[in-house]
């Protein structure tokens, strides 16, 4: 029978079926389970001790569970009652005296390290806490100052990179660019027609290395060797610098390798350049305005050939913008990359080779940033 000290549970339909529910289930916590059996088996009249001794547990736990269903109801009591808590011991003006010392650089408090780590951090406010007045960070840890900064969104152990504008006629230069592309994008979608003129975008990829294997590369085998297999140690043969350019209207890549890229190969380049296209054509190129690009060498070389060449400077630190760009970042991702030979030879005919492969069947590359924003008006 029900102990005579406590009322009886009566239980309503929904409220039983919710409770078996809760009883055998596999996903909420193991004390509301056991919460909403003793509450079963007291509303189904088993005693405080015969339910204790069921579940192999105290009966001052059966009696309070039982003692929260009288009072706020059976399914209240399967959850924790809110409590006051503890006063915090760290007050607010403690956790922002940290945050302004972990928002300043170690080197202005007399550091070498040019970050905070976590260790030295809490180092440091550990050493200077009771003298700024909060001594109750005597005792701060990583874990505290994970917590703190975590919630203000701070992480001064990283470094997040960016590039400044310091070209001051940036905007005007970029839209300049991107007047182009807009232009380039009509007559490409048949909006407008083509007349004896292109549009190729340009630029150098310098220092692709030639690397030799020194010792032999072992291909996968089934079953046994998943992956290519390679000696740690190799041997560098030099570098050679890619120059190239993608016209905008048909996909197809013009490349020049060569071991640098001064003027004098830059000039070689625009006699290739000028090779491609019939000679009343206008050439259009967007490229960066890189040293050997503005030199007195190439000016003079474009005095031979007036009204031939057109250039479409990108902004300082914006090369970005060149569409040039998205290929070398394409043939990197693909043949470029773990290359081998045996020769610097070897690697210019490869690289010759795969810019062949991809002129077989070339992409348009369609630039889509800000777009929306200009107007042929």
């Amino acid at each position: 029978m029900a102990s005579k000290k406590r009322k009886p549970i009566r239980l309503s339909t929904d409220e039983m079926n919710e409770l078996k529910g809760y009883s055998v289930s596999r996903t909420e916590s193991s004390s509301k389970v056991q919460r909403s059996r003793i509450i079963i088996d007291y509303s189904l009249g088993m005693t405080i001790a015969s339910i204790a001794r069921k579940y192999n547990t105290n009966r001052p736990l059966v009696e309070r569970t039982i003692d929260k269903a009288l009072e706020f109801g059976a399914i209240t009591a399967l959850s924790d009652l809110p409590r006051t808590g503890r006063p915090p011991e760290i007050t607010d003006d403690a956790k922002s005296w940290v945050l302004s010392i972990a928002c300043e650089k170690p080197t202005s408090f007399g550091y070498a390290a040019e970050t905070w780590t976590y260790s030295a951090l809490a180092k440091h406010i550990r050493t200077k806490c009771t003298s700024e007045g909060y001594s109750c960070l005597i005792n701060a840890g990583k874990s505290f100052l994970n917590n703190v900064l975590s919630k203000s969104n701070i992480k001064p152990h990283k470094i997040s990179y960016y590039l400044e504008k310091r070209d001051p006629e940036f905007d005007i230069k970029m839209a300049s660019v991107l007047h182009v592309y807009k232009e380039v994008a009509l007559i490409n979608d048949n909006s407008m027609c083509a007349h004896k003129h292109t549009t190729v975008s340009y630029d150098e990829k310098p220092g692709i290395q030639a690397i030799k294997n020194i010792a032999p590369q072992l291909q996968p085998v089934p079953h046994k060797y998943s992956t290519i297999g390679r000696d740690y140690e190799y041997k560098r043969l030099g570098t050679v610098s890619l120059l190239a350019a993608i016209d905008l209207h048909t996909g197809k890549i013009i490349p020049l390798i060569r071991n640098r890229h001064r003027s004098k190969e830059f000039i070689e380049f625009l006699k290739e350049l000028d090779k491609q296209y019939p000679k009343d054509w206008k050439i259009r190129i967007v490229l960066d305005n890189h040293s050997s690009h503005i030199s007195k060498e190439t000016r003079n070389f474009l005095k031979t050939i007036p009204d031939r060449f057109e250039f479409v400077f990108t902004p300082k630190h914006g090369s970005w913008l060149n569409m040039i760009e998205m290929f070398f970042s394409k043939i990197t991702r693909s043949f470029l990359r773990h290359i081998r030979v045996d020769s610097k030879e070897e690697l210019i005919k490869r690289i010759y080779k795969g810019i062949e492969e991809i002129n077989k069947e070339p992409v348009i590359f369609r630039w889509k940033y800000k777009m929306e924003e200009i107007s042929l008006n």
